[in-house]
């Protein structure tokens, strides 16, 4: 802590607010190595946040025992899901109080232990259900370490960015979500053909969350070595200062940036589910895809999604984050639907793959300029609350989709309830975009805090 207090206090005595790292030429070194955890980090918070979606299907009769159904796996993802919102709200909060870098490292720590923990777990023959009990509490613990790591590091690598960079380092920070997803599918295929099925539930499966552990690990060390604070957060707000709660955010001063970020995040979140999970599972029970060929299928879409992923964070910054979020919300409305009953009932694997990456593109590839345009949103004192919370809140509603979606298929029938929430989550993608600044190329070519007054 005493190192990150040391930099921050000695950047900003020589520093105005005009005059921070992301207006000169070259980053510190500190600055770069904030930039580098971001990207790498966020590539491994979400290995964190995938691992289960697609590792533990092969193994869930061993784990869960013959009772196991569709629903168990659901479960175990909604776990995960509703432990992100408190989170992002109590790391967030932690964030801004006692600094980005040594949060984030309390959040890595938590992450790579609850992986051990669960690579760990008995089987269902020695717990019984306690077994699946065990995995879902485990999976909302990850959650909240997961929500901290990304309301603390990905903040700070926006604050330390260069104003014309800050497009294209979002879009490199959040395209490795897909990027973890691809690599996740792919391993996952790759494991289960070198051990086979029984191989693979008895053991292989636990093998994987330990790698995981020890990836958070490697980056717990890097962050502690080598991160410190951006300038910028001691130059708008003394250390001694004790930042605004929470219902600051959410209903007082940065209330319409909270809600407005809150509706454009539900229609992301409502998009990811329908074109990712709900994807993943359609192609294994809809689709006349082999159980091997669909983690293949949404391994392509993944590339796919974190190549146009990158393309938008950076295109963002030469159109503006509001006509660009706007343009991919009408994107997913329009062609959403169409490329999503197509990738499912696409008659062979090459072309469920192409839709598949097409509608990934035209849909969740949105979030791109996510990182910069939440962080621009808020100022540095509540920047990490405002950021965690509106990320992470606005996932609630649409993470209790395993609920919904059955109850809605009588009326909307099967494909169509899954591309009714394609059609809603680009609607609120518009509407959320439509309610926040508009700024374009010159405005957001300044420094971070200029950009939010």
């Amino acid at each position: 802590m005493s190192a990150d207090v040391t930099a921050t206090s000695s950047a900003s005595s020589s520093s105005s607010s005009s005059k921070t790292p992301r207006a000169a030429a070259s980053l510190p070194p500190e600055g770069r190595a904030a930039l580098r955890a971001g990207v790498v980090g966020n590539l491994i918070d979400n290995i964190h946040v995938f691992l289960p979606v697609t590792a533990l299907a092969p193994a869930m009769l061993v784990l869960a025992g013959p009772a196991a159904t569709a629903s168990t796996g659901a479960l175990i993802i909604v776990a995960m899901l509703f432990g992100r919102p408190a989170g992002g709200v109590v790391f967030g909060r932690l964030a801004d109080r006692l600094g980005r870098t040594r949060t984030t490292r309390v959040a890595i720590a938590g992450t790579a232990l609850c992986a051990l923990a669960i690579a760990a777990t008995p089987t269902h023959a020695l717990l019984g259900p306690g077994t699946v009990v065990l995995i879902l509490v485990l999976r909302f613990l990850c959650g909240i370490f997961v929500a901290g790591e990304y309301s603390a590091a990905i903040p700070l690598a926006m604050e330390w960015s260069a104003p014309r960079r800050r497009g294209l380092m979002s879009g490199l920070i959040l395209s490795m979500a897909p990027w973890a997803q691809a690599a996740i599918a792919f391993t996952v295929a790759l494991t289960l053909a070198l051990l086979g099925p029984a191989q693979y539930a008895a053991w292989g499966w636990r093998v994987l969350f330990v790698v995981g552990a020890a990836l958070s690990v490697g980056m717990l060390i890097y962050y502690s070595r080598h991160v410190v604070d951006a300038p910028v957060r001691s130059a708008a707000a003394p250390a001694t200062t004790r930042p605004p709660r929470l219902r600051a955010v959410l209903g007082g001063r940065w209330a319409g940036a909270f809600w407005a970020a809150f509706v454009l995040m539900t229609g992301l979140w409502l998009l990811t589910d329908s074109t990712v999970l709900l994807l993943t599972a359609r192609l294994g029970t809809d689709s006349s895809l082999t159980a091997s060929a669909v983690p293949v299928v949404m391994g392509i879409a993944a590339i796919a999604q974190a190549l146009a992923m990158a393309v938008a964070g950076h295109l963002s910054s030469l159109v503006g984050r509001r006509r660009l979020l706007t343009c991919w919300g009408v994107s997913a409305m329009l062609l959403g639907p169409l490329l999503w009953w197509g990738a499912v009932h696409a008659p062979t694997l090459a072309v469920a793959a192409l839709l598949a990456a097409l509608l990934q593109a035209a849909t969740v590839s949105g979030y791109g300029p996510i990182a910069a345009y939440l962080s621009e949103r808020f100022p540095a004192e509540v920047r990490s609350t405002g950021y965690g919370s509106a990320y992470s809140l606005s996932l609630v509603l649409p993470a209790l989709y395993p609920f919904y979606v059955p109850a809605l298929e009588p009326w909307l029938g099967r494909d169509g309830t899954v591309i009714g929430m394609v059609v809603l989550g680009g609607l609120l993608v518009i509407v959320g975009a439509r309610l926040g600044p508009r700024l374009g190329p010159r405005e957001l070519d300044a420094p971070l805090e200029e950009v939010t007054r």
